[in-house]
């Protein structure tokens, strides 16, 4: 009889009465539940939620029962406000939603989809951990939704969008944000876009599909300064779509190395029978698609093939394996933060400076009103510079005449690179019990910011006067400095353990020997030091400007900002912030992936300013095609290299003479000390939250410090033991502990 008595209500509740749509999400966000809460609780998809409260579909027994028993509940606590309080409130109508919670998705739609149209969404019911609330509101986590399904190709209504979505903006001609992942879903081609919008994709060949993005997708980005260009739209392409669209989910080891698909391939006779084109680098992991711009108007499309390795796993981690959604929203808060990803996060680092401080710009109307391109002030112009012959790297043309296998030394090749550095442990530093790394967070980009660079060409100048504001390189004797003595203030000296200290001047740390090449900041930092600086000759410029600095600004924006939503704040006192720092990466991975790529961003652009020959048969003496850009400026990363450096160095000798501790070894921007305690409060001075001015200091904010990894001091005597290496360079292994033969060449 039971099972009777529960047919019969299962019956009932099969027809239980349920509030309209727009009140389900009313009663849902008053009560501060979210899509994914509910959708625990009733042990559904996320999607098969907002697909209720969208109107789109409806609840099936068992879970309608449950489904109105909660709006039960919720009207109760909740009651909808009265047509007295509200006489002049507007119906709602069920086409149009009320303002979603932060993580819900937006959609596209032009009329009813079927009933299963929640089938086709993404399956998405990870909650949000409360310390990164901030994230959702800033870079909200996208939901595979409802899709339109309407046999028009141009979605007609919009679905409230997600408080604080990344994409899109006030440009109409992009409102579908930056970029799309396209997907096959039941034999149904979507592009998930940033902020959870799902759209219906058309297109059956890679043709169709640019034509598309170009004319209805409304993506792309607006021109990061006055005189620059809009962001072309980024179509990313799951390996479902590459099968879709009859393209290979994997390269073979030969297309692998040529960086492409054969010129032959059915889909690239396809473009160039729809006269389209692809630039130098082919149809490979970042292919650009295009037609020759007609005036102003720019027809171009980029595309990103992450199962082709476009996202490198040592940047973006595991980004390519991320399901559609979550991989637009990746890089959707990347692209709003940053730009939209133009290649590789090196590649990406060096077009934003270009996007920031682009070569030319319109000119005031002549007389007959027309307008002139002419050279962007403080921009790198349109054309390549010569380096100077020191600057130059091996194998560089202005180098073709040397002898074939002369090796130049410091006197005749600049050589500003990130510190290697370590000695032997003193037997005081032997009797404490650790090893305390901290790093320098995006201490390269620190660099940068304020530093003067060189916008033209170099001028060769014989025994000149040193001049800290003039940008360039100097042939200059530094041998004579001794960081035995060295003033710290303007009139204070203060004697230091020079055995203890690297020199500032070269990368391993040794003293120099004699004259060699420096850039500004190595010089005077030498001059900083209280020691005399005569330079023999020099190659400087005089046109410069900070070109650097809208590029930093926006990076440290990017980076803070992203940190800011994993719970890491620029204002935490620095126990509070050494406790936010712990498993920061755990709180949301896929913010995690945003960070790593925004370091990789600053580290790779300026990398990509002395790009060396890349294959292509290049020969020694020859140009490469990197010498063909105006930002090929090796001068411009020596100078932030050397500026990184001498700002690590100075932050060591104020801690040396203030606490009488020295490093042990020294990686890029890794410092390790030796120290009684585990954390680098254990060192650092502070004295009343305050540090030691000019000396290191616990934040998030560039050139500000991080733990980087605590070992013991018996681990760094053993590896050394071990290796037989007395200088190996602990920095290097500090973070986690593990060393390998490998890493020691054995």
């Amino acid at each position: 009889m039971s099972e009777l008595f529960d047919a019969v209500d299962a019956l009932v509740a099969s027809r239980a009465t349920l509030p309209p749509p727009a009140e389900r999400k009313r009663l849902r966000a008053a009560h501060g539940l979210t899509i994914d809460e509910v959708a625990g609780a009733l042990k559904v998809r996320r999607a098969t939620v907002s697909g209720w409260e969208s109107g789109k579909t409806e609840p099936r027994p068992p879970e309608r029962d449950a489904y109105a028993r909660l709006l039960d509940q919720l009207a109760e606590l909740y009651p909808a406000p009265s047509a007295l309080e509200e006489p002049d409130a507007p119906a709602v109508p069920t086409t149009f939603t009320a303002a979603p919670a932060p993580a819900e998705a937006r959609t596209l739609s032009t009329g009813p989809a079927p009933e299963a149209a929640d089938m086709t969404a993404t399956e998405n019911t990870q909650t949000s951990p409360a310390p990164v609330a901030a994230a959702l509101e800033a870079a909200p986590r996208p939901a595979g939704t409802s899709r339109s399904t309407s046999t028009s190709r141009r979605p007609a209504v919009r679905k409230a969008a997600p408080a604080g979505t990344p994409a899109g903006g006030t440009d109409p001609r992009f409102e579908n944000g930056p970029l799309a992942v396209i997907d096959v879903e039941d034999g149904q081609v979507l592009a998930y876009c940033t902020g959870g919008l799902v759209l219906d994709v058309p297109a059956k060949s890679i043709p169709a599909l640019v034509d598309w993005t170009l004319r209805e997708a409304k993506l792309g980005q607006p021109k990061l300064s006055g005189p620059g260009k809009d962001a072309d739209p980024l179509i990313v392409l799951t390996e479902a779509a590459l099968e879709r669209y009859g393209l290979p989910v994997a390269l073979t080891d030969e297309e692998r190395l040529a960086g492409r698909i054969p010129e032959g391939h059915k889909v690239i006779k396809q473009l160039v029978r729809a006269e389209w084109k692809l630039t130098k680098r082919g149809f490979g992991p970042w292919a650009r698609i295009y037609r020759p711009a007609q005036g102003s108007e720019r027809a171009c499309v980029q595309l990103c093939i992450p199962s082709w390795n476009a996202l490198d796993t040592r940047h973006w981690g595991e980004a390519g394996q991320l399901p559609p959604a979550e991989l637009a929203r990746v890089l959707g808060v990347y692209a709003s933060r940053v730009m939209t990803p133009r290649g590789s996060t090196a590649v990406t680092g060096l077009e934003l400076m270009t996007a920031l401080h682009p070569p030319t710009r319109a000119s005031e109307p002549d007389e007959s009103g027309k307008r002139h391109s002419e050279h962007n002030p403080g921009s790198l112009g349109k054309d390549p510079v010569d380096c100077a012959p020191c600057e130059a790297p091996d194998g560089h043309p202005l180098l073709k005449d040397l002898p074939r296998f002369h090796v130049r030394g410091p006197a005749e090749k600049l050589f500003e690179e990130a510190y290697d550095w370590a000695r032997p442990m003193t037997d005081a530093e032997c009797t404490l019990r650790h090893l305390v790394g901290i790093d320098v967070n995006m201490a390269f980009a620190a660099g940068a910011n304020g530093l003067a660079v060189g916008l033209g060409a170099p001028t060769h100048v014989t025994a000149p006067v040193f001049d800290a504001k003039l940008p360039g390189s100097w042939l200059v004797d530094l041998s004579h400095v001794d960081l035995s003595r060295v003033k710290v203030g303007k009139d204070k000296w203060v004697d230091l353990d020079a055995s203890l200290l690297p020199s500032p001047f070269t990368p391993k740390g040794d003293r120099p020997e004699g004259p060699a090449w420096y850039a500004t900041p190595t010089v005077a930092y030498a001059a900083e030091l209280g020691y005399d600086v005569t330079p023999v000759e020099a190659y400087v410029r005089y046109e410069n400007g900070r070109y650097l600095d809208g590029w930093y600004n926006r990076l440290r924006d990017a980076y803070l900002a992203t940190m800011a939503d994993l719970g890491v704040h620029a204002d935490l006192s620095p126990a509070d912030f050494l406790a936010a720092m712990d498993g920061y990466k755990e709180r949301d991975p896929e913010l995690a992936i945003v960070v790593s790529a925004i370091k990789a961003t600053v580290k790779g652009g300026l990398g990509k300013l002395r790009e060396r020959p890349r294959g292509e048969g290049w020969r020694p003496g020859e140009p490469w095609r990197a010498l063909s850009r105006p930002t090929w400026r090796p001068d411009i990363r020596a100078a932030v290299i050397s500026r990184t450096r001498i700002n690590l160095h100075r932050k060591i000798v104020k801690h040396a003479a203030f606490t009488g501790q020295y490093p042990v070894a020294i990686l890029s921007d890794c410092v390790v000390y030796a120290a009684g305690g585990e954390g680098p409060l254990d060192f650092l001075p502070y004295r009343d939250g305050k540090p030691l001015p000019g000396g290191f200091k616990l934040g998030i904010n560039p050139g500000l410090v991080k733990h980087e990894g605590t070992q013991s001091v018996l681990w760094g005597e053993e590896v050394r033991e071990r290796f037989d290496a007395p200088e190996l360079n602990l920095a290097r292994y500090i973070k986690d502990g593990t060393v390998t033969d490998a890493d020691n060449g054995e």
